[in-house]
């Protein structure tokens, strides 16, 4: 019974550990940063419109373009990221096979329901809502409190079928986070 335990709650560690990998940080951080100064808390013109709107489609190229990255040690012990494409990851040197990061189907699922959990986000968030929906009426602002666990629900699901394998620019590559 110990034994069982112990597998679910490591079980479960990892996939809480999966979970919090699916946002880079960094992004979200910059967008919680940003947001308030271009939607000018809320009460926005047309050019905070279109800054804020270029904000949000940064920050999710920068999510989608994140589950696309990876690193590996190299024979010198250095660690070393590059872009998985269909032939491995790039760019590479020529003394380390990388032909084992290849793009996968998990990596697209997981650009695309990464996009869709930061878009959660940006809904969330008082300033976006004003600024781009002022006049949501409050059956429709109880949408934007239904819809988010929702995603998160479906979102979670994906990300157990297609667990996370990459570990891009940011984390630390699986060798360097075994040797600790």
């Amino acid at each position: 019974m110990a034994k069982s335990s112990s597998s679910l709650k490591a079980k479960t560690l990892n996939s809480i550990g999966n979970l919090i990998r699916v946002l880079p940080t960094g992004t979200v951080f910059i967008y919680q940063f940003l947001n308030p100064i271009l939607t000018n808390d809320g009460h926005c013109t047309v050019v905070n419109k279109y800054l804020s709107g270029i904000l949000i489609a940064l920050c999710g190229f920068s999510c989608a373009f994140s589950c696309f990255t990876d690193s590996y040690i190299n024979n010198d012990g250095a660690t070393h990221y590059g872009i998985a494409t269909m032939k491995g990851l790039w760019p590479t040197t020529s003394a380390v096979d990388t032909t084992t990061y290849k793009i996968s189907v998990g990596d697209f699922a997981h650009a695309f329901f990464t996009v869709i959990v930061f878009g959660v986000v940006t809904i969330l968030d008082r300033n976006t809502v004003d600024c781009f929906f002022p006049s949501f009426e409050s059956t429709q602002k109880m949408l934007l409190m239904v819809f988010p666990p929702a995603i998160g629900a479906i979102s979670s699901v994906v990300f157990v079928v297609f667990p996370n394998k990459r570990h891009g620019i940011g984390y630390p590559s699986q060798d360097e986070s075994s040797s600790k």
